[in-house]
């Protein structure tokens, strides 16, 4: 149906030529019912929309929508549903919302062709990233081309995160709390051009995580600034891998944190006399050794022990006669004194004799 005139003005500034409404900053609760038919850019920021219902933007009614910006809004939930009818989005905004739900299923069962999701300080609480994980390994969202979960404190990222994001161009992580890429596959995005992992609490890169760099044909730019490299032995890989990679923006500027010794030096500039690493420093393979020479030691003191007992093996069975003999005789002297106990004329005649 034709929209009266001034119906969209009520709520938000709506401009037919650009194709593009804003509603911002206008204490909104909902999605207003009667958005133009025409719109392809939405703003609506800075309201209060509180959570997003299945059904939240009218189904067919908007069927050239393709850049949605629901940013700042404080969003606590975006049910099952409520992105489904949107037929040509390719550009979502949810940052700045502190939510606490993300369905898998909000873009409904058939998924979506969104391109491009922002998610920057979205994902604060944990159980909305693992909804997150778990609607992009579902394949919800395989057209996604960036993502942006920047600003989040993330720690560590969900196993298996990134596995259905096969046409992922842009990855932006930085600015978040992350410790290690141990359990991050990076494995199948063969489209990946750039991923941003600066700002973060990186303190290496094992070499597990530098082959799958190595092995995505397209990536050309990884942001490593800004992270707390712990310069030991076990960034020797890192460091050789960036000597001879072109992958890295600014590597020039990569510097350590710790030990004290060593801060501020360009990891560039390390050598293996900086590091004084004659035995490679692994942890768990030092415990398997020590576990391994604890155990042959004490197979040797068994065998030495076992070795003892079979030499002396006539003395401890002489040993072993008189103690039985000893044992025998002092089992003896208590039998004798029970039988005169138990004897009454024994026991009389041991009384006259006191007497």
């Amino acid at each position: 149906a034709q929209q009266p005139p001034d119906s969209c003005q009520t709520l938000c500034d709506c401009l037919e030529a650009a194709k593009t409404v804003k509603c911002v900053d206008g204490n909104l609760t909902a999605v207003p019912p009667d958005l133009p038919p025409y719109v392809r850019n939405l703003f609506i920021t800075g309201n209060r929309l509180a959570r997003l219902p299945a059904g939240a933007f009218p189904a067919q009614r908007l069927p050239d929508l393709s850049a949605l910006n629901l940013s700042g809004n404080h969003l606590r939930a975006v049910e099952a549903g409520a992105l489904a009818a949107l037929p040509a989005l390719r550009q979502l905004d949810l940052s700045g919302n502190p939510l606490v739900t993300l369905s898998p299923l909000a873009f409904g069962e058939g998924g979506s062709p969104l391109e491009e999701l922002a998610l920057r300080g979205a994902l604060r609480d944990h159980g909305v990233l693992l909804s997150l994980a778990a609607m992009l390994q579902s394949g919800a969202l395989r057209n996604l081309s960036r993502l942006e979960l920047a600003d989040n404190g993330l720690l560590l990222l969900p196993a298996g995160m990134f596995t259905a994001l096969p046409a992922l161009r842009q990855l932006d992580l930085s600015n978040n709390s992350l410790v290690g890429l141990r359990n991050v596959s990076f494995q199948g995005l063969g489209q990946l051009q750039s991923l941003d992992l600066s700002d973060n609490s990186l303190g290496v890169l094992r070499n597990g995580t530098l082959a799958q760099f190595r092995s995505l044909p397209a990536l050309r730019r990884i942001g490593l600034g800004r992270n707390a490299w712990v310069c030991d032995c076990a960034i020797e890989d890192l460091v050789a891998w960036l000597k001879e990679s072109d992958q890295v923006e600014g590597k020039e500027a990569l510097t350590c944190a710790y030990p004290d010794k060593m801060l501020g030096k360009a990891l560039l500039k390390i050598n293996s006399s900086d590091l004084n690493c004659s035995v490679p420093v692994d942890l768990p393979s030092q415990l398997q050794t020590s576990y391994v020479f604890l155990g042959i030691v004490l197979a040797l003191i068994g065998a030495i022990f076992l070795l003892v007992l079979y030499l002396n093996r006539k003395g401890i069975k002489k040993w072993m006669h008189n103690i039985r003999d000893a044992c025998r005789d002092h089992m003896e002297g208590y039998h004798y004194r029970y039988e005169i106990n138990a004897d009454p004329r024994l026991t009389n005649l041991s009384s006259n004799s006191d007497v």
